[in-house]
């Protein structure tokens, strides 16, 4: 799956166009590695996102192609 497309349905970001920035402006590394969005996520993958002053890191436990709002934060795990 596209980290674009994972970031919008794991929901930890809340649109695709925005997480489509987020990986053109380098804010979105994957593995310690500065990624495109259309960099193919599999399970284990360390995500760390730069909100402003706010750095979130996730590892990467499920890819489904669509999710409730309840199962979401199931896709992955806090570091």
């Amino acid at each position: 799956m596209r980290l674009d497309k994972y970031l919008k349905v794991s929901r930890l970001i809340k649109r695709r166009t925005i997480a489509n920035e987020a990986c053109d402006n380098g804010r979105v590394m994957v593995n310690d590695k500065v990624v495109k969005a259309s960099y193919d996520v599999k399970l284990g993958d360390v995500i760390e996102i730069s909100f402003g002053n706010k750095n979130v890191k996730v590892e990467v436990t499920d890819i489904k192609d669509t999710t409730k709002k309840d199962e979401a934060s199931d896709m992955y795990k806090y570091l």
